[in-house]
């Protein structure tokens, strides 16, 4: 019998879990440990950045899932991971002994990493659903007294969609309240342009996202890395392609919300050969650690290098469609090792992202993520809205109902209709 602990409980750990109770065989243990008791559904974290959603619509506990599917769930954050010694040390004290691991952990929000910066200085976020319930909370007394608002994603930042998501929202918003008209908004973005999304572009969504920050009457800086935040000012510096300052930027703010570069959690951050300096997993084709071949990641806490350097640092997104892929890898080539074999499936890291503004939206999806691709395409329009809707609907029954069928691919097929655009 092997002990396979999940290391993490969001979009991946929670999937991991489900479809390796399908694979592994009856007499193996799975256990997931997370430092929070419930599954929270990211991609409507700025609906609830807005009041549009709260907590307990997005969130699921996981003690009853888990044991209804026979998997032992531990609530209890990592303290450190002792890889040489196949143990995880948590916070309580608490040691869990492992024959295999698989990390889902996230990331750790690098807020520290610029002066002011994150929902304890100057600037709110969306990036948990603590944080963005928190933001809408205050998002009631800026629309009482409203003013200029700035928002995007920092320098290092890896996520664009949520960026572009939350402004777009924000505008819905302030429309339908009747104030928009007094709220001039500015786009800050690390990417070299509008559209980039740390993917080198997908189809037309430079000119599609352009377009519609226009018709919005969104200004945009890019290659814009932040100085620091003071009490309603973001300092930001705009810089040429060859990375040397082109102009300085004093934006004042009654609003503001800008994601984070990532970085790996502390508990596995400076094992040599399992992380990058960043602390991210580094892993082979199969998801598989070089250095550790029981530990395996995936999701936003691997190690994935941009394809091509940008004047300001942007990282790579992982979409849940490329993680779902990487948990069904996973899901099969853990027990081939299990069983003396070796790994031999390869995820397809394709992405999809569903961008909802709160009446329409913007989708894009690259097959696969990096160039050159088999499928680039981009689209707009209000369907967006309705698939983001039965997206967050059917996602979340999965995770309560403990459904392991692959889910991206299903709803791509049927929503996106992936095999005429193939064709």
């Amino acid at each position: 019998m092997a002990h396979v602990v999940v290391l993490g409980a969001g979009l991946g750990g929670t999937l991991q879990a489900y479809e390796l109770k399908e694979t592994l065989e009856a007499g193996d243990k799975i256990t997931v440990i997370s430092n929070k008791p419930y599954f929270q559904f990211t991609p409507s974290n700025p609906w609830a950045g807005v009041g549009w959603r709260k907590k307990d619509e997005i969130t699921v506990d996981l003690a009853p899932v888990m044991a209804r599917r026979g998997i032992e769930f531990i609530c209890d954050g990592a303290k450190r991971l002792h890889p040489d010694h196949n143990k995880i040390e948590l916070d309580s004290g608490r040691e869990v002994a492992y024959d295999y691991l698989v990390i889902a952990t996230g990331p750790e929000l690098a807020f520290d990493e610029i002066e002011g910066f994150g929902p304890d200085r100057y600037t709110h976020s969306v990036c948990s659903i603590e944080h963005a319930a928190e933001s809408g909370d205050k998002w009631e007394v800026f629309c009482a007294n409203p003013g200029p608002i700035v928002v995007g994603a920092a320098q290092g930042a890896s996520c664009f969609g949520p960026a572009y998501e939350y402004a777009l929202t924000i505008d819905t918003d302030l429309r339908k309240r009747k104030i928009r008209h007094k709220v001039p908004m500015t786009f800050v973005t690390s990417e070299p342009y509008i559209g980039h999304l740390g993917l080198g572009g997908v189809g037309d969504t430079k000119g599609m996202l352009e377009s519609l920050l226009r018709d919005r009457d969104i200004n945009w800086i890019t290659n814009a890395k932040v100085d620091r935040f003071d009490d309603g000012m973001a300092h930001v510096t705009e810089v040429n392609e060859d990375g040397a300052e082109k102009k300085k930027h004093e934006l004042p703010f009654k609003y503001s919300m800008l994601l984070p570069a990532f970085r790996g959690i502390p508990a596995v951050r400076d094992i040599e050969g399992l992380v990058n300096p960043r602390g991210f997993i580094l892993t082979d084709e199969y998801q598989r650690n070089p250095k550790y071949p029981n530990i395996f990641a995936i999701g936003v806490c691997i190690a994935i290098a941009p394809p091509v350097a940008t004047p300001v640092p942007t990282g790579v997104p992982k979409t849940g469609f490329m993680i779902e892929s990487m948990v069904t890898a996973t899901a099969h080539n853990l027990p081939a090792v299990i069983k003396g074999g070796a790994p031999f499936e390869q995820p397809t890291w394709n992405a999809l992202c569903l961008a909802d503004f709160g009446d329409r939206g913007a989708a894009f999806l690259a097959m696969p993520q990096n160039p050159p691709r088999n499928v680039a395409w981009a689209s707009k329009g209000r369907w967006v809205h309705w698939a983001k809707l039965a997206f967050e609907w059917y996602f979340m029954r999965k995770v309560r109902t403990g459904i392991s069928e692959p889910f991206y691919e299903k709803f791509i097929m049927k929503t996106l209709k992936i095999t005429k655009l193939q064709r």
